[in-house]
């Protein structure tokens, strides 16, 4: 019995929402997870130096791998080593023809709305803007696309909002850098099947794993809307037996954040409660 357990970190395993945490949730999702048998993935939009700031500060496990920068990085990690993983980047680079970020961002210059964002959020393959929240991303994406096919670049345009800040943010990938590619790429390096592996997320940047193949937990904390939605996309791809929607009734447990990705695990793997009650 082993598990390949991949989650988002805000307000999935962090929780750093307005819902409240259940006492010792944490401490319990640690102690699963220290498990010799279970491989922990922190899937997450951070980079390296956030994740390793959200480690610090919420106190939560050292993984040993990271999916970060919105899919379109790797890591391995071992002794406190972060080991940047070549081989994803060459799984992804055929999207944009070899081209640079400095060069897919020059192709984009007549795109007044965009403004780079600071050097350290760019990385081989992510590109960073700011835009202003009064436009209408879904024309500006539409437009992007459009300039990006005409030279034969194959691009994921993720949009979101930074609702503190009160900007729009969007990031260019290339088009197999994603969530799910890259968490279906380690299984496929690491060689863990779909029913050795959980997937844990909150929100609709998690849509793509939460209504795949993957078994996938939406813990209790997420929106109504992103469950609404979940639910939905998950009939239409006839994978309704591999989304669980966290609860709360759980070991005593709330279901949000860490809660919930406890509950989800021992939805699929009922057998791993004997870990937690003996722990």
């Amino acid at each position: 019995m082993r598990l390949l357990l991949c989650t988002d970190l805000d307000r999935t395993l962090l929780p750093n929402g307005s819902q409240q945490e259940s006492e010792r949730a944490r401490e319990t999702f640690s102690l699963l997870v220290s498990r010799p048998q279970v491989t922990l993935v922190y899937v997450t939009g951070r980079d390296k130096s956030l994740v390793q700031q959200a480690i610090a500060d919420f106190h939560i496990p050292q993984p040993d791998f990271v999916i970060a920068d919105v899919g379109s990085t790797i890591y391995k990690i071992k002794n406190n080593s972060w080991q940047h993983w070549p081989s994803w980047d060459k799984e992804i680079a055929d999207d944009w023809q070899g081209k640079s970020h400095d060069e897919i961002h020059a192709l984009l210059a007549g795109f007044e709305d965009l403004q780079l964002q600071e050097q350290d959020r760019q990385k081989t393959h992510k590109l960073s803007y700011y835009l202003p929240l009064q436009i209408n991303p879904a024309v500006l994406i539409e437009n992007i696309q459009q300039q990006l096919q005409k030279h034969q670049i194959l691009a994921n345009l993720v949009w979101s909002i930074d609702e503190q800040a009160g900007n729009g943010l969007l990031d260019i990938l290339p088009a197999s850098a994603s969530k799910r590619h890259a968490i279906e790429f380690l299984m496929q390096q690491l060689q863990y099947d779909l029913k050795e592996t959980v997937f844990a997320g909150d929100s609709g940047n998690d849509l793509s794993v939460l209504v795949s193949p993957i078994q996938s937990v939406l813990v209790a904390n997420a929106s109504d809307d992103v469950k609404v939605k979940a639910r939905e996309e998950a009939e239409i791809n006839k994978q309704q037996e591999t989304l669980y929607v966290a609860s709360g009734d759980c070991c005593g447990m709330n279901g949000n954040y860490s809660a919930g990705i406890i509950e989800g695990v021992l939805h699929y793997m009922p057998q791993m409660k004997i870990w937690i009650e003996r722990d």
